[in-house]
């Protein structure tokens, strides 16, 4: 090979590098974390009655919202959810974002209230109910419960509904954050009769560990982003605390079943690889696990 030829490989290599790290990094930033994705997910319930066999749950989280980069995958995946006319949605925490530095002016607070406005314009025939994340609570976890509320989505603060469906009930339970709140499961299972179905939702996915000591059936939880960047073979960059056990997808934790929701939005940079916005809906069945 000629000296020149060799220079000429080099140059188009370098070249087709530059370009490939141009389209991963064009990928990252302004395609994937604004394209949902819709995982379908099966759960088996042994106490389930059969009046909720394919009953539906749609699971939305961390939705970090701003007003020029989540609030577009937060209004595109209101939309899908709003298509597949499910019969309950719950938002298992994090509507904002916790500033690094303190400042009890920062426009974290003032989020709050559109992307509670924004998540109002879901609609299921059971409604939507919600459970605060550390970020929430961090900033302001009063001010949060009253945008929710204020917008038709209960918050579950350690306590639990009866969902009733021809007479038979499914239970749905949720928690105080774990980080920053004031977690507190016998507080919430308090009323729910031992032998009736219960879903948990939890901000936290690694609290699985505690809640599989108790009657809970299926918990449901975000917090991890699922690592939002993630490399084949290696997993993601980074996980954070009470979500480095069961970072994304389906676990089995002793009897209990667990779910963690890769998110909607993202956190202090505008990325996503190998790791889309989720919008998980579960179909629950009547049959043993």
């Amino acid at each position: 090979m000629s000296f020149l030829s060799r220079r000429t490989l080099l140059r188009r290599s370098s070249a087709l590098i530059v370009t490939g790290a141009v389209a991963v990094a064009a990928d990252a930033i302004a395609l994937e974390p604004n394209r949902p994705y819709l995982r379908q997910v099966e759960v088996p319930m042994a106490r389930l009655d059969g009046a909720w066999d394919g009953a539906r749950i749609v699971q939305l989280s961390d939705f970090h919202y701003d007003t020029h980069f989540s609030v577009v995958p937060i209004r595109k995946a209101v939309e899908m959810v709003n298509a597949l006319q499910p019969d309950l949605v719950v938002l298992t925490g994090d509507f904002i974002t916790s500033p690094l530095t303190k400042d009890p002016g920062h426009q974290a607070k003032e989020n709050m209230l559109p992307c509670a406005e924004l998540l109002g314009r879901i609609r299921a025939r059971l409604g939507s109910f919600a459970v605060l994340g550390n970020h929430d609570v961090d900033v302001d976890a009063h001010h949060a419960v009253e945008c929710l509320e204020a917008n038709r989505i209960p918050v579950l603060r350690n306590r639990a509904v009866a969902l009733e469906r021809e007479g038979k009930r499914l239970w749905l339970a949720g928690v105080d954050d774990v980080l920053f709140g004031a977690a507190d499961l016998d507080a919430a299972l308090r009323s729910v009769p031992a032998q009736e179905p219960v879903v948990l939702l939890c901000h936290e996915p690694d609290y699985a560990v505690h809640t599989a000591r108790y009657p809970v059936d299926l918990q449901l939880s975000g917090h991890t982003h699922g690592g939002q960047i993630r490399f084949p073979w290696v997993g993601p960059l980074y996980l954070p605390d009470q979500g480095r056990k069961f970072p994304w997808g389906s676990y089995q934790v002793g009897k209990l079943q667990l779910y963690t929701n890769a998110g909607i939005g993202t956190i202090r940079l505008p990325i996503r690889w190998n790791c889309p916005p989720e919008i998980t809906v579960f179909t629950l069945r009547s049959r043993p696990i």
